[in-house]
């Protein structure tokens, strides 16, 4: 159930007003005044054009006070409107000069002043009124006898009667004189609607008005309109503007009863609301209830803008009048606060405040879009004094620091460069006059000049660090997980392929990490021979590492004939020769010269000579093995080989791993080894 959230008041406001309806009879307008004026009113409406103020030439009449009552026009006995009677009270401002001659008051007609210390006064008193939707100025010509003219009393008033207003609505007045010397009267009054005045039977508009009440319901606010169903009913939703007419927002016709919701942050103090029924010539209500809700002046802040019109001025652009003071200070960019300008300038590269109850509502640098942002300038204000004296002090947040100063803020510390800088002319002149002027002085170049060597120190000591770090990242990485090598050999026979394992192991005993088809037949027989080894090599290489090459009679007979026929002669090779597979792709490394650095080839001792390997192979290392072990190992170690003794120390931990192996091979028990002292090179045994 909605919680009450506000009832339409009654109150009129402030202005005096008069709750007793008279009742007048016949459209006409007409005018009355006090005992001893005489008044009139001219037969139409006139533009409102009140006219700049000019000097009085003497006494004059002048309205001093507004005063408002409501009144009915009736047109029938049941068939009338409501009107707003005005009352302007006058009074004699100014004084008599005393003449040089006659011919000086000779245009009394024109003033207003006949003759001097015994003449009338005559005013014409223009009436300016508002309320939406219309707006009307009328014109009454007033003339006082002498006998009534005394200095700054009160003559009297003249009555209007009157303008026609809306039910609820809210009415602006203003009056002045033609030609106008004083700063013209106003008045603003909202006034009741049907359930303030007890005219319901008198104003068809309020036979079957709508009821509406505001309530709200956590973040939204319902506008209820308690009517039968048969009722149809107009209503609106506009801002309400001091000047100008309003800007509509929403508009419906509609059929009652309804509940219309609105979202709280729709909000604002001049969101007016008007309804009327679909009747002709019906009479609009309008409540404005949201004028002192918190929430609506919050939400009009926030939607306030400041707009730059011209370099000097600018235009606070909101849905609602504001009652706000603009004020201009300048601004050190890290968003410290707004200080006050000492003297005031013009308005050019400052920031404007603007203010509100005594609270910061809004702050906006207006000339950043054709100046530039906010640049670390120091402001320097100049004094001068009698006999060219002059004075200098930097703008600064704790004050205005004096030039030269041995205080320690920055302005003092590099006084002696920025009156340099004014000297030579490099500062801009912001505002100048004959007690003073104000100086930008940029201070960028002192703070680049002083700080950027420590900070290029400071750059390249940092990059120097990250990369000794990354450096020893990268070692100790590498170091734990070991040189990539790739093991590549022909399948002679079995007991070869075990002498093969034994190398591999032994070598994964070293910080290498060792790839060979002996520990990958599943995965090789689900890839291929060849897409097995192109993947093997390409991510060896990648990582830095080495594809070895071990040569044996069988893979010196392959490699002969894939140079002489460029295919290898079918035989007994197994499926899993990776060796034949992978000379299609090693082969054109060592023909396009890219295999030194990247392939290693070695043999055993007593099975195959170096010099056996085929010419294109050996230009890369060839090592016989064990003999050559300490040198085999260096070339897979490198770039980072080891001391010669901790070298020596591995190839020994390789010797005695591999020698088992090798007794195996070439001394077996029973019959001789197979493939020993088979094809070229093949070595004699001993």
């Amino acid at each position: 159930m909605p919680v009450t959230w506000f009832l339409l008041s009654l109150a009129l406001g402030r202005s005096p007003i008069v709750l007793s309806l008279e009742r007048l009879v016949g459209p006409q307008d007409a005018t009355h005044c006090s005992p001893g004026l005489s008044c009139h009113l001219w037969d139409s409406d006139i533009l409102c054009l009140p006219g700049d103020i000019v000097p009085a030439p003497g006494p004059v009449l002048a309205p001093t006070h507004l005063q408002t009552e409501l009144v009915l026009r009736c047109r029938k006995e049941t068939y009338c409107d409501l009107c707003v009677r005005v009352a302007v009270h006058l009074a004699v401002h100014g004084h008599w000069e005393e003449p040089e001659d006659e011919e000086k008051f000779g245009g009394a007609a024109d003033s207003g002043v006949e003759e001097p210390r015994n003449a009338s006064l005559q005013a014409q008193v223009v009436l300016s009124f508002q309320a939406y939707p219309t707006a009307r100025c009328v014109l009454l010509e007033v003339q006082v006898p002498a006998a009534l003219v005394q200095f700054g009393q009160s003559v009297g008033s003249v009555v209007y009667d009157c303008f026609e207003a809306a039910l609820g609505s809210e009415v602006r007045i203003w009056s002045y004189t033609q030609p106008r010397y004083e700063k013209e009267l106003n008045l603003t009054q909202q006034l009741p609607d049907c359930r303030g005045l007890e005219v319901r039977n008198s104003i068809p508009s309020c036979w079957a008005l709508p009821w509406l009440n505001v309530s709200a319901d956590g973040d939204n606010v319902h506008l209820v309109l308690n009517v039968s169903e048969e009722q149809h009913f107009g209503l609106s939703l506009y801002w309400n503007q001091v000047q100008g007419p309003p800007k509509p927002r929403w508009h419906k016709n509609l059929t009652g009863p309804q509940i219309i919701t609105l979202n709280h942050t729709d909000l604002v103090p001049c969101l007016c609301i008007q309804v009327w029924p679909l009747e002709p010539d019906s009479v609009r209500t309008n409540i404005c209830p949201f004028r002192e809700d918190p929430r609506a002046h919050q939400n009009l802040w926030r939607a306030a803008r400041l707009r730059l019109l011209t370099l000097q001025s600018w235009l606070l652009d909101a849905p609602c009048s504001l009652p706000a003071e603009a004020t201009l200070c300048w601004q050190a960019p890290g968003g410290d606060p707004c200080q006050p300008l000492v003297p005031p300038l013009s308005w050019e590269n400052v920031t404007v405040d603007v203010n509100s109850w005594e609270k910061l509502q809004l702050q906006e640098c207006l000339w950043a879009d054709s100046l530039g942002p906010l640049k670390d300038d120091v402001l320097l204000l100049e004094t001068r004094g009698p006999q060219d004296n002059r004075s200098l002090c930097a703008l600064e947040p704790s004050g205005c620091t004096s030039l030269p100063s041995k205080a320690s803020t920055r302005a003092a510390r590099l006084g002696e460069y920025l009156l340099q800088d004014l000297q030579s002319g490099q500062c801009l002149q912001l505002w100048d006059d004959d007690l003073g002027a104000l100086w930008a002085c940029p201070m960028d170049k002192y703070i680049h000049k002083r700080w950027a060597l420590l900070w290029l120190a400071c750059l390249l000591f940092a990059a120097a660090l990250s990369l000794i770090l990354l450096l020893k990242k990268d070692h100790a990485k590498a170091a734990a997980r070991g040189r990539a090598a790739l093991l590549l050999y022909s399948a002679d026979d079995s007991g070869f392929e075990r002498l093969v394992g034994a190398l591999a192991s032994a070598l994964c005993q070293l910080p290498l990490r060792v790839a060979v088809d002996l520990w990958s037949r599943r995965e090789m027989s689900a890839q291929g021979p060849v897409a097995w080894f192109h993947a093997q090599r390409r991510q060896t290489l990648q990582e830095g590492g080495v594809v070895v090459l071990l040569f044996s009679p069988g893979a010196v007979a392959l490699c002969s004939e894939w140079l002489q026929d460029g295919v290898s002669a079918p035989g007994a090779h197994g499926p899993h020769d990776a060796f034949r597979a992978s000379l299609s792709c090693v082969l054109p490394d060592f023909l396009q010269g890219r295999a030194p650095g990247r392939y290693v080839g070695a043999c055993f001792d007593r099975l195959l000579h170096p010099d056996s390997v085929p010419a294109l192979f050996r230009t890369v290392p060839v090592f016989s093995l064990p003999s050559q072990l300490p040198d085999f190992l260096g070339a897979l170690q490198e770039p980072r080989a080891p001391r010669p003794g901790r070298l020596q120390e591995r190839a020994e931990q390789v010797s005695r791993a591999l020698q088992p192996a090798l007794d195996s091979y070439f001394h077996p028990p029973g019959t001789p080894a197979p493939g020993r002292g088979v094809g070229p090179g093949a070595g004699d045994g001993t």
